[in-house]
This record gives structure tokens, sequence and C-alpha cells, in this order.
């Protein structure tokens, strides 16, 4: 047979130009280092400061400080009892910790990281978000079923918000004009008006139950939210819409979502975090199932650098149930709590 030398130019042309644009393929997330924090105690949630490149982790009467460009403790703010989370307004130089054991929010200074005053909230105050348009604080207190809203520079409350039900993590979208928190115990989100300090809208989750960890794409309006019946759901931020869900791990706690990449991460008790992408047809898929360590169940994100931040701790053998008993929950040992980097 004889060949076209025109038609064997062209295609060893296609097959440099192939090789050249290979197939788009997804990021893995690997495991990158483990940074130590060796005090013990209770852990919740771990917010990051892109711009002051600074990691902060609730730990139980502390909150701790991590450098984020080396990987370090630097320092923490004492007299947090309780401590449920940290917000930060880089604009203000001030940072928020919820006190769940005293029933209130420090203000403290981020350069001296010293508390300079603190306020009084509702019942056990859980999640705390800054909303930086208006510089007001959240504070969204799980046995008081409120949220206190206070001015975030002179700490005047302005507003106590009836929730439907016990709140947890909260989010926000300047472009709607909305707060967003979801209701554990009630399956819903809540959408508050920013301006009038009201519940504008309540929404069912359904397929998702029990929803723990929330976060925001704002620039498409889309709520990504984890839920306890091993599920990420995702729904429109300005109409409620559930568009879709995928499967996650057990015990799902921490939702975080990555504007830069695309993709969205639920992260879950039983050692995994569920990595998903959603295009712009809102097709929702999981990429990757990542494997992290039994109980790193709280997360948070670095926009700048994509790398995810798990809080953990190693465990004892449980050990060996009688028959019939009820299964022995597992001992952390002691000076093992660390924050686990995972990076793509």
């Amino acid at each position: 047979m004889k060949t076209n030398p025109l038609v064997f130019g062209g295609l060893l042309a296609s097959l440099a130009l192939a090789a050249l644009s290979p197939l788009r393929a997804e990021p893995a997330y690997h495991f990158i280092k483990a940074i130590p924090v060796a005090r013990d105690g209770n852990w919740d949630y771990l917010s990051v400061d892109a711009a002051g490149r600074r990691l902060y982790v609730a730990h139980a009467t502390r909150v701790v400080v991590i450098d984020l460009d080396k990987d370090t403790v630097v320092g923490e703010i004492a007299d947090t009892a309780g401590v449920h989370g940290f917000a930060v307004a880089p604009e203000l130089g001030r940072g928020f910790a919820s006190n769940g054991k005293e029933n209130t929010v420090s203000i403290v200074d981020l350069k001296t990281l010293k508390t300079l005053t603190k306020v009084r909230t509702g019942a056990n105050p859980d999640a705390v978000f800054y909303e930086p348009s208006r510089k007001e604080v959240y504070a969204f207190n799980g046995r008081g079923k409120s949220a206190t809203v206070f001015a975030a520079e002179t700490g005047a409350v302005i507003a106590t918000i009836a929730l439907p039900g016990k709140p947890e993590f909260a989010v926000g979208d300047p472009a709607l004009g909305r707060v967003f928190c979801n209701i554990e115990d009630t399956s819903q989100v809540v959408a508050i008006a920013t301006k009038t300090h009201t519940i504008a809208n309540t929404w069912a989750l359904a397929p998702g139950e029990e929803p723990t960890g929330l976060d925001i794409d704002a620039k498409r309006h889309r709520l990504y939210v984890g839920c306890s019946n091993k599920t990420m759901v995702m729904l429109d931020a300005a109409s409620g819409k559930v568009l879709a869900s995928v499967p996650a791990g057990e015990g799902v706690d921490a939702t975080a979502f990555d504007a830069g990449t695309g993709l969205a991460f639920s992260s879950a008790g039983d050692g995994t975090v569920t990595v998903a992408r959603a295009d712009v047809a809102d097709k929702f898929s999981v990429v990757q199932t990542l494997a992290t360590a039994r109980g790193a169940r709280t997360m948070t994100l670095d926009p700048s650098t994509h790398k995810l931040y798990l809080a953990a701790v190693d465990y004892e053998a449980a050990p060996v149930a009688a028959a019939g008993a009820p299964k022995a929950r597992p001992k952390a040992v002691p000076g093992t709590f660390k924050v686990l980097v995972y990076g793509n």
C-alpha cells in the first residue's frame, strides 16, 4: 500500500501536538508533613488567614497560632475556655474566638495575640464568622439556638437572631447580602439578610441530613454542605435549590471549597477526605478519596497554596470488649496532637 506523504506528515504533526497537550488530570492530594503541637485536650475548627500567613487552631482553652510558611507554632491566644472557632478580620487587625464554656467571644489583637475585650453571647457560641462588607461578627450559639451579631471594631451587640435549631458552621456571600448557617438538628440551611439581621430563607437539605461542614463558591453562588449521613450536598445560594450530591465519609465534620481549583472537600472522622468537582453544568462528582488519619475530622484550606490542614492525634489500641458489651472508645496518646498537611 502506498502512503500519501502529505497525509503521513499531517498525522505526525497531530501526534506531536497531542504529546505537547496531555489530557487534563485531576490533582491527586497526598500527605506532606505533620506539624507537632504536643499540647493535650479537645480541638475544633481550624481557620486560615491567607494574607497574614497564619493558621489558627482552636484547642481546649487556647487558640494555637501556626506560621503557614514555616509550618511551626509561633504563639497562642490564651483564656479562651472551650474555644470552638476563630475568625479573622485582616483589615482591622482583629481576630474573634468563640468561647463555648463562658458564652463569650474574645476580640483579639492579631499582632500581640492579646485579648482586647470579650463580648457576651448566647449559650455555647460555636461557629464564629466575620462579615467584611458591614464589618460585623456573627457568633452562632449552639445551645442558645441563636446568632449574636456585634460590631467588629467596638464589640457593641447589634442584634440577636433566633434560629430554628442548633447552628453549626457559617459562610457569607456579600454579593447576595447573605450569611448562611447550617442547622444540624433540623437538616436545614438558613439565609440571614445582612442588612436587616433577619432570616430571609430556610431551606431543606435532603438528601443531606444533620449538616456540619459548610463552604461557598461566592463567584457561582454555590453552597457545599457536608452532612452526617455520609453525603456532601451542593445547592444554589440564591434559590436554595439542591443541585447535586455525592457520597462522603463516615463522621463528616468540615467542608471546604477551593476557588482556585474548583474542588470541594469534606473531611470525616473515619480518616478520609472526599474530594469532588462541580463543573459549569453543576455536574458533581468525586475525583478522589484521600486517606488521612482516624479522627481527623476538622479541616481548613489555604486558598493561596491549595493545601489542606487537618487536626489529629494518635490513638492507643482499643481494648477488646467483652461479648455483648459496647465497643470501648480509643484513648488519645498524650502529647501527640498535631496538624496534618496535605497538598496536590
